[in-house]
Protein backbone atom coordinates (compact mmCIF):
# COMPACT_ATOMS: atom_id res chain seq x y z
CA UNK A 1 0.00 0.00 0.00
CA UNK A 2 1.49 3.33 -1.08
CA UNK A 3 1.11 6.46 0.99
CA UNK A 4 0.09 9.79 -0.52
CA UNK A 5 2.80 12.47 -0.62
CA UNK A 6 2.38 15.24 1.94
CA UNK A 7 1.08 18.59 0.74
CA UNK A 8 2.27 20.51 3.79
CA UNK A 9 5.74 21.20 2.36
CA UNK A 10 6.17 22.99 -0.95
CA UNK A 11 8.71 25.07 -2.86
CA UNK A 12 9.78 28.23 -1.01
CA UNK A 13 8.90 26.99 2.50
CA UNK A 14 11.38 27.32 5.37
CA UNK A 15 12.00 23.89 6.91
CA UNK A 16 13.96 22.41 9.82
CA UNK A 17 15.76 19.07 9.48
CA UNK A 18 14.83 16.74 12.37
CA UNK A 19 17.11 13.75 11.68
CA UNK A 20 20.34 12.90 9.90
CA UNK A 21 23.68 14.66 9.55
CA UNK A 22 22.04 18.08 9.04
CA UNK A 23 19.79 17.80 12.13
CA UNK A 24 18.87 21.21 13.56
CA UNK A 25 19.68 23.18 10.41
CA UNK A 26 17.14 25.18 8.45
CA UNK A 27 16.85 25.86 4.74
CA UNK A 28 14.48 26.86 1.97
CA UNK A 29 12.85 24.18 -0.19
CA UNK A 30 14.13 24.29 -3.78
CA UNK A 31 11.89 21.59 -5.17
CA UNK A 32 9.92 18.47 -4.44
CA UNK A 33 9.03 15.20 -6.14
CA UNK A 34 6.61 13.01 -4.22
CA UNK A 35 7.83 12.69 -0.64
CA UNK A 36 11.42 13.68 -1.51
CA UNK A 37 12.35 17.32 -0.91
CA UNK A 38 15.49 19.19 -2.02
CA UNK A 39 16.55 21.81 0.54
CA UNK A 40 18.97 24.59 -0.42
CA UNK A 41 22.41 24.09 1.13
CA UNK A 42 21.55 20.89 3.04
CA UNK A 43 22.36 17.19 2.48
CA UNK A 44 25.30 18.09 0.20
CA UNK A 45 27.12 15.36 -1.70
CA UNK A 46 30.21 15.41 -3.91
CA UNK A 47 30.59 13.75 -7.29
CA UNK A 48 33.76 13.35 -9.33
CA UNK A 49 33.06 14.36 -12.93
CA UNK A 50 35.23 13.62 -15.96
CA UNK A 51 35.91 16.38 -18.44
CA UNK A 52 33.40 16.31 -21.31
CA UNK A 53 31.30 18.69 -23.42
CA UNK A 54 28.88 19.51 -20.58
CA UNK A 55 31.58 19.86 -17.88
CA UNK A 56 34.49 21.48 -19.72
CA UNK A 57 36.92 21.40 -16.81
CA UNK A 58 35.72 18.35 -14.90
CA UNK A 59 36.60 17.97 -11.22
CA UNK A 60 34.52 17.63 -8.09
CA UNK A 61 30.90 18.86 -8.22
CA UNK A 62 28.90 19.48 -5.05
CA UNK A 63 25.10 19.14 -5.17
CA UNK A 64 22.07 18.74 -2.88
CA UNK A 65 20.43 15.35 -2.52
CA UNK A 66 16.73 15.03 -1.63
CA UNK A 67 15.54 14.46 1.95
CA UNK A 68 12.37 12.54 2.82
CA UNK A 69 9.52 14.83 3.90
CA UNK A 70 9.06 12.93 7.17
CA UNK A 71 12.50 14.17 8.28
CA UNK A 72 11.51 17.83 7.86
CA UNK A 73 9.31 20.22 9.87
CA UNK A 74 7.82 23.46 8.56
CA UNK A 75 9.06 26.62 10.33
CA UNK A 76 7.00 29.71 11.02
CA UNK A 77 8.41 32.97 9.72
CA UNK A 78 11.76 34.40 10.76
CA UNK A 79 12.01 32.91 14.27
CA UNK A 80 12.69 29.44 12.74
CA UNK A 81 10.54 27.57 15.26
CA UNK A 82 9.01 24.36 13.91
CA UNK A 83 5.22 24.28 13.89
CA UNK A 84 2.62 21.54 13.56
CA UNK A 85 0.25 22.29 10.69
CA UNK A 86 -3.41 21.34 10.85
CA UNK A 87 -6.10 21.64 8.18
CA UNK A 88 -9.10 23.85 8.95
CA UNK A 89 -11.94 25.28 6.87
CA UNK A 90 -12.74 28.98 6.88
CA UNK A 91 -16.20 30.55 6.60
CA UNK A 92 -16.22 30.29 2.78
CA UNK A 93 -15.36 26.57 2.92
CA UNK A 94 -11.76 26.95 1.72
CA UNK A 95 -9.21 24.70 3.40
CA UNK A 96 -6.23 26.32 5.13
CA UNK A 97 -3.14 25.15 6.99
CA UNK A 98 -3.08 26.64 10.49
CA UNK A 99 -0.77 26.32 13.49
CA UNK A 100 -1.18 27.08 17.17
CA UNK A 101 0.64 30.16 18.56
CA UNK A 102 -0.20 30.56 22.21
CA UNK A 103 -3.99 30.47 22.49
CA UNK A 104 -4.78 31.47 18.91
CA UNK A 105 -4.63 29.73 15.55
CA UNK A 106 -2.50 31.44 12.90
CA UNK A 107 -3.13 30.81 9.18
CA UNK A 108 0.01 29.52 7.45
CA UNK A 109 -1.39 29.32 3.90
CA UNK A 110 -4.34 27.99 1.97
CA UNK A 111 -4.45 24.47 0.54
CA UNK A 112 -4.37 24.25 -3.23
CA UNK A 113 -7.49 22.70 -4.70
CA UNK A 114 -6.93 19.76 -7.06
CA UNK A 115 -7.83 20.43 -10.70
Amino acid sequence: MESKPTKKIRKGDLVLVTTGNDRGQTGIVKGRKGDLVVVQGLNLRKKHVKRNEQARTGGIVEFEKPIHASNLRVCSGDDKTPVKLKVRQDAQGDRQFVYQQGDQEVVYRSVKHPK
